[in-house]
């Protein structure tokens, strides 16, 4: 069995390895990671680790290629410092976006990323909603996928709104538009597109669905510049909805994202902490959720060996 558990964070998201920590009542571990004025990532753990259970918060978030080289030191420092295991925490896992060859000569970045951390020396990862189901399979290693889903619903449960329709941004997120409407018991709707660029620039195609005078609630796993969510909203307003909300695991909200959500019909946008909202970006229509607790839950579980899936039975 693996010695005490120990938690350390990066700089990407403090904030959460700290709500974590207070969750399970530990303290965060010592440690320092930061750049030197050529731009190189020097890491200097502060305590003993050898044979430790570490785990390592670190959301993949901006500036992404910043963090992610953040955690792979991390990961390489805590391997050659004798660790007993290294569970790398990525509540949000950037490049999963190119999953797959979708079109002739380009990579699939997630695979590469996932290369990367098995050949930094993690021994596991815990992750939130994936983009893709098929990234858990991109490592050999063993990979928890966690979900907010359950989080999400029971807020809004706990509104209580009324004649609501489940939305889907695309036919790839049908079935997670399904699960929560089952949580939620009620029908769904899919809004099918067609991408026409690698510039996030899409084309609507038409909504598949009943949604006339009833309050939408749009889910995705997350809304990066929102324009595919504009574009959903817009064509969800034309057809007769009542209200539209929006919900989705990781609010990245890059570029015009948050000005675009502020000038937009949106009654309310429901994301999680996986991702840091910086101060800027807290909008009255933007409400964060934490995940905190569900995170801290599954490093108990993964700690102890229980279930992490017996989390959502």
């Amino acid at each position: 069995m693996y010695q005490e558990l120990s938690i350390f964070s990066g700089n990407a998201h403090p904030a959460l390895a700290h709500a974590i920590c207070d969750y399970l009542g530990r303290p965060l571990g010592r440690m320092k990671v930061y750049q030197f004025s050529n731009e190189n990532i020097f890491v200097e753990i502060g305590e003993n680790v050898r044979q430790r259970d570490v785990f390592i918060i670190q959301p993949i978030v901006s500036p992404v290629n910043t963090r992610l080289m953040e955690l792979l030191i991390m990961i390489d420092a805590f391997r050659r410092a004798s660790a007993g295991r290294i569970t790398a925490v990525i509540p949000y896992y950037a490049y999963g976006r190119s999953d797959k060859k979708d079109q002739p000569r380009v990579p699939i970045t997630a695979r590469l990323v996932a290369n990367l951390i098995e050949t930094a020396g993690a021994d596991r990862v815990l992750t939130m909603d994936l983009h893709a189901g098929q990234i858990q399979g991109f490592f050999n290693i063993p990979v928890d996928e966690l979900t907010a889903a359950y989080t999400i619903a029971q807020y809004f449960r706990e509104k209580a709104l009324e004649d609501v329709v489940v939305v889907a941004t695309d036919l790839g997120g049908a079935k997670r538009a399904r699960n929560l409407a089952e949580r939620l018991g009620t029908p769904l709707a899919l809004v099918e597109k067609r991408r026409v660029s690698n510039n996030d620039k899409t084309e609507l195609m038409t909504v598949i669905g009943d949604v006339k005078g009833r309050r939408a609630v749009v889910i995705d796993d997350e809304i990066d510049t929102a324009g595919t969510l504009m574009q959903t909203v817009q064509a969800l307003c034309e057809r007769g909805v009542v209200e539209v909300y929006a919900a989705a695991t990781h609010g990245v909200l890059s570029g015009p994202a948050v000005s675009r959500i502020c000038q937009s019909p949106l009654r309310e946008v429901v994301l999680t902490d996986t991702v840091p909202l910086p101060e800027e970006k807290r909008i009255d229509k933007i409400v964060t959720l934490t995940v905190a607790p569900l995170l801290g839950q599954a490093i108990s579980r993964i700690h102890t060996g229980q279930s992490v899936g017996a989390l959502f039975q």
